[in-house]
């Protein structure tokens, strides 16, 4: 129901929450013998925190645990807000006040859903590099409010335990300590996913430098930082489709990193990023919620237009699906939704995105290869959302902020909790180690590899 009593938002649910009954707890790690996973699949979705969705999640580290810090805001004088600033839908020209929200919610975090519902779209929140590190204050995490442009949603989380994506969370494991493997929004964090790396290159446009002040905070956005480092979202310049209309000062140089698709293509093992909407987008009829700048082997020389490279392990969405029913899925499959599908705030809604993974999970259970399959359901990044967690301590480009990841496969226990910290990289250092490849960087050399989550007695679950 909407609209309850904003001062009952969060101290009855979190009373409840701590007498609901926990889930099982990782035990002591045992070695895994990662030979017997014959599939590895990676769902790829989009802009959720972990407090934002399982922050009154049972058992898990959650908005219960968060320092009283973290949880009231400072302004950008570092003082405590008295209230809440209005949530603000900056996607209206000009802006506007998102008036389903109450003018005076608390200085903390609040239940999305008194008063918008799953179902219904709420504004997206800034998600962008610099801005991310500073919203996070040095690890206080309380500077949020002060560096969004949605006011105070980025405090908002969703109490509604029916949610699909919740029953597989019970049924497998959550992963509680897992971080985005870079600051800021989706396109870095995509190219992390590809290279574990951050791309560059040596004469960025000059429009396009992010320009900062004494105290790091930024005077005027852009991609690159001044040393050529694009960490903001920018467009490939091997397409797909037709995106020089975007402008020189819009395009990445073509990237040449070694790629976990370059690692896996060289020992002769097969892969596939599947896209929802790639072969509308080749074409030049890319549905209007494609995004460009989720397409991470676009930016690479080697998958450029009209390569064997780009034929083969590039593939729409529909291939992906087709290939879970046949049992043909490649031993590495990573999945991106279209932009309606993803959970985006602004572009999707929570319940659509939930339930369209939840239905590819379903297909995945069903599949021919699921008895040797490991399935990982994680985000590309916070989304601008808040967060008690703060990352462990990484590069000038992450770990950043912490989100949701749920392991699906036969090797997990149900109902499990695992606590270990992990970044994205932890994906690549599991494929890495289980096709026996060298690793890309320094980063996911050194990676966790997820297997702590894992036990070696299949259990062919549905």
């Amino acid at each position: 129901m909407l609209k309850r009593p904003h001062w009952m938002v969060i101290g009855f649910w979190l009373h409840l929450a701590f007498w609901l009954p926990s889930p099982t707890l990782l035990a002591a790690p045992t070695t895994f013998d990662l030979d017997r996973i014959s599939n590895v699949v990676v769902l790829f979705l989009e802009n959720h925190s972990f407090d934002n969705l399982y922050g009154l999640y049972p058992g898990a580290d959650g908005i219960m645990n968060a320092p009283p810090k973290t949880l009231r805001q400072l302004d950008l004088e570092g003082k405590p807000y008295r209230k809440l600033p209005r949530v603000i839908n900056s996607s209206k020209s000009p802006p506007e006040v998102d008036t389903r929200f109450p003018l005076d919610l608390p200085n903390g975090p609040f239940a999305i859903n008194r008063f918008v519902e799953p179902k219904d779209k709420i504004p997206d929140l800034t998600h962008r590099f610099y801005q991310h590190q500073a919203q996070m204050n040095g690890g206080q995490m309380n500077r949020f409010v002060a560096h969004t442009n949605a006011g105070g949603l980025t405090m908002g989380y969703y109490e509604d335990s029916e949610l699909p994506l919740r029953a597989y969370a019970k049924r497998y494991t959550l992963l509680d300590h897992f971080f985005a493997a870079a600051f800021g929004g989706s396109f870095l964090n995509h190219m992390w996913m590809a290279c574990a790396c951050a791309p560059w290159e040596a004469h960025p446009p000059a429009s396009n430098i992010i320009q900062l002040a004494a105290d790091g905070l930024v005077t005027r956005d852009g991609a690159f930082t001044s040393d050529g480092f694009a960490v903001n979202n920018i467009f490939p310049a091997y397409g797909p489709g037709n995106l020089k209309a975007k402008g020189p000062d819009r395009m990445l140089a073509p990237q040449r990193q070694p790629t976990l698709g370059d690692r896996l293509s060289d020992r002769g093992i097969d892969w596939a990023w599947f896209a929802a909407g790639w072969d509308d987008a080749r074409r030049g009829a890319a549905d209007p919620t494609f995004q460009f700048h989720h397409q991470p082997y676009t930016y690479f020389e080697r998958y450029r237009e009209g390569t064997q490279d780009r034929q083969r392990h590039l593939l729409d969405g529909k291939d992906f699906e087709a290939a879970v029913v046949s049992g043909r899925l490649p031993p590495v499959a990573f999945y991106k939704p279209l932009g309606r599908y993803n959970s985006h705030p602004g572009e999707a809604t929570l319940l659509d995105g939930e339930r369209h993974a939840a239905a590819l999970l379903k297909k995945l259970e069903k599949s021919p290869q699921w008895p040797g399959m490991l399935v990982i359901v994680t985000y590309d990044e916070t989304g601008g959302f808040w967060d008690h967690v703060a990352p462990p301590p990484g590069d000038r480009f992450g770990p950043g902020g912490r989100v949701p990841t749920l392991l699906v496969s036969p090797f997990t226990i149900g109902g499990q909790i695992d606590h270990t910290v992990y970044d994205a990289t932890a994906i690549l250092r599991l494929i890495e180690r289980r096709f026996h490849l060298e690793p890309l960087t320094q980063r996911d050399a050194t990676a966790e590899d997820l297997s702590s989550a894992l036990r070696n007695k299949a259990a062919a679950r549905h």
